[in-house]
């Protein structure tokens, strides 16, 4: 899979221009392409910040204001990101252009052939539902053998679980998947850890070095991933075509919601996602990002230049690194080896949490981890893509933090304005007054850009769908009431978000701890008591606020009615939309139809019945499970004072 690869000098460039277009050329250069979304994002950042400098200072700065500027500084900055990244997936997938490539209608081979090289597929689990990953892992692994290729491959199942009923359970239900395997249980393995030190990176680490010799790549799944072997094979031919690659990610996509709130997740998934996925990965080029799992992973490249420290100090930015999978990323790439989102790659599937509160609860360990990655930022010979992926993981939770800042700051505003007299006489000899000044065009014209800048990126998903994928959403009319189905409540639920980000974000700096227990992924309504217990206290004060704002204020109440009622109502939409009834009759009327439902693929349809038929409580037997050999190879530990050197790469390219 050459299509992959990326021109760095001016004769590959030249070699690339015997076929390809001036721009294609030009932007073949990954310079060229990071300065082309800098200026882009640059530009519409400077315009937006100065609209919103000219209105503050109409009547003159105060502190109150400053503060207030340098908030909307941040927060604009990091929307016109978001943005530029969907524009140019946008742009890109309607002209069908592979974003690393630049080539036309670039399509992945379905006959990859026989791989070259041994893979290990690993799943680590902790205190999981035992069914589900033994039907997921099951899954995986007969979809390897469907492609002929099973023989290249094995599958290990790395338990860290510490609850002695489910280990038990692991074990049983281990036990009979390797009965109805038969020859194919050859390829499988159980491994569960006596100590569980480090979490998932020590499980990955110690798996690694007992048995990382036998392999030259790992594909790395999720308790809840799901791959076709298709897709699997892809990833395995692409490291195998590209030995510079340390590690390609997928783009998973949210299957299997049942409930309201899990259908949205998983429509709104599907539908913008491989879009952004396609613009991030365009100007990331050779140093995108590391999600964690449906990714392959060169092993000796890994077990050479991943080896993580414990970080020195204090809570949040000391301690174990908990969001590993970033770091990762930035260390294979520091190393010399080329890291790829590769976006065309389809069959790579997760799960999502079901309800408002686990999805948060969820987002509370991802808030811990990211803010840590600030201490990072300047971590020796990281390249500036990196850093930037530490400072953008970080924002996407602290900018719900700076968003209920900035609207504390303009309510507080708008009260002091309404509750104190204006003096239009502010020196003791002033001959004429200093008249107030509403800056009425700016501010609609800055309203309008900010509401362009959030929802443009939605029409634009929309478009895309209905020109390549609308069978796959159920048709045009399903597609667009989904659609706007998606946006309003996105906007009702938005509030409720920033209100927990939030809270969050202060709770990691203030120091408190979060446990890393598993997550709930199965449809489960949330009583009412559950709701009210986590929703209470946020919607009292959004009604105190919201009283307030009225009788000092109406304008502003008016202004931010959206946000009030998102967070009054919080504990009837975090009730209703975790309803499994609410979701079988979202589906039933064509509501949030996603293609995984549309058209079922073979390996969803597979785990689905594996599921429906898998005993609930196997015959518990006595057996360890058998392991291949180990032979022990140490994983150097990593430094962030020093830049560690492209050893591998130096004998890759000799």
């Amino acid at each position: 899979m050459s299509g992959i690869q990326l021109t760095s000098n001016k004769s590959e460039a030249a070699k690339v221009g015997n076929s390809s277009a001036p721009w294609q050329i030009l932007l073949n250069h990954k310079a060229l392409r990071q300065w082309l979304f800098f200026l882009l994002v640059s530009t519409s950042a400077v315009a937006g910040i100065s609209m919103m400098t000219h209105i503050l200072k109409a009547n003159g700065l105060t502190g109150l204001e400053t503060t207030l500027l340098v908030l909307f500084a941040i927060v604009f900055s990091w929307i016109v990101c978001a943005f530029w990244s969907a524009v140019i997936g946008f742009a890109l997938q309607w002209l069908r252009i592979d974003p690393l490539s630049l080539k036309r209608n670039l399509a992945l081979p379905e006959d990859c052939g026989a791989p070259m090289q041994r893979t290990a597929l690993v799943m680590p689990v902790y205190n999981e539902d035992t069914r589900r990953i033994m039907a997921g892992f099951e899954t995986c692994l007969r979809q390897l053998a469907q492609t002929g290729h099973l023989a290249q491959f094995d599958m290990y199942m790395l338990s860290d679980t510490r609850n002695v009923d489910m280990a038990q359970a692991e074990l049983d239900h281990w036990h009979a998947m390797q009965q109805r395997l038969g020859e194919l249980g050859k390829h499988a393995f159980y491994r569960r850890r006596e100590k569980n030190s480090e979490r998932k990176v020590g499980n990955l680490k110690e798996f690694c070095q007992r048995f990382g010799y036998r392999y030259e790549h790992m594909i790395v799944l999720d308790a809840d991933s799901v791959m076709s072997g298709q897709a699997m094979l892809q990833l395995v031919h692409s490291m195998e075509q590209n030995p510079k690659v340390g590690l390609i990610q997928t783009v998973p996509i949210p299957v299997r919601q049942t409930t309201l709130f899990g259908r949205f997740l998983q429509f709104a998934s599907e539908l913008y996602c491989p879009m952004l996925a396609t613009g991030l990965s365009f100007w990331q080029t050779d140093s995108a990002n590391y999600w964690g799992h449906n990714a392959i992973i060169r092993m000796d490249a890994f077990m050479q230049h991943c080896g993580l420290p414990r970080l020195n100090g204090p809570a949040p930015f000391g301690g174990d690194i908990l969001s590993h999978d970033f770091v990762e990323a930035a260390l294979l790439r520091r190393a010399g080896w080329d890291v790829f989102l590769l976006t065309e790659v389809r069959g790579s599937f997760e799960e999502v949490p079901c309800n408002i509160l686990d999805y948060a609860t969820r987002d509370r360990r991802w808030v811990q981890g990211n803010i840590q990655h600030l201490g990072l930022l300047t971590g020796s010979g990281l390249h500036l893509t990196n850093r930037l992926h530490f400072l953008f993981g970080a924002l996407a939770y602290i900018s719900s933090l700076l968003w209920m800042l900035m609207l504390s700051l303009s309510s507080a505003d708008a009260l002091i304005r309404a509750t104190t007299d204006n003096d239009y006489f502010t020196q003791t000899y002033q001959l004429f007054p200093n008249w107030q000044v509403a800056e009425t065009g700016l501010i609609n014209a800055l309203l309008m850009c900010t509401v362009v800048l959030l929802m443009f990126p939605k029409v634009l998903g929309v478009l895309l769908a209905l020109k390549q994928r609308r069978a796959e959403f159920g048709g045009a009319r399903a597609l667009l009431s989904g659609a706007l189905a998606e946006a309003l409540f996105a906007l009702l639920i938005a509030p409720l978000m920033m209100v927990y980000h939030a809270f969050f974000v202060l709770s990691v700096f203030l120091g408190y701890q979060v446990s890393w227990n598993a997550q709930e992924r199965e449809g489960r309504m949330l009583s009412w008591h559950e709701a009210f217990k986590r929703t209470a206290l946020a919607s009292a004060i959004a009604v105190l606020w919201a009283v307030v704002t009225y009788l000092f204020a109406p304008l502003m109440f008016w202004w931010m009615v959206p946000v009030f009622t998102g967070v009054i109502l919080a504990a009837p939409i975090v009730r209703y939309s975790s309803s499994l009834e609410l979701g079988r009759w979202a589906r039933l009327h064509g509501l949030f139809i996603s293609p995984s439902e549309a058209v079922e693929p073979s390996e969803l349809k597979q785990l689905r019945l594996r599921l429906a038929n898998m005993p609930q409580q196997p015959s518990q037997i006595a057996f360890t499970p058998i392991l291949p050999t180990e032979q022990w190879r140490d994983m150097p530990m990593q430094s962030f004072d020093t830049a560690d050197t492209p050893e591998v790469l130096v004998s890759v390219n000799r």
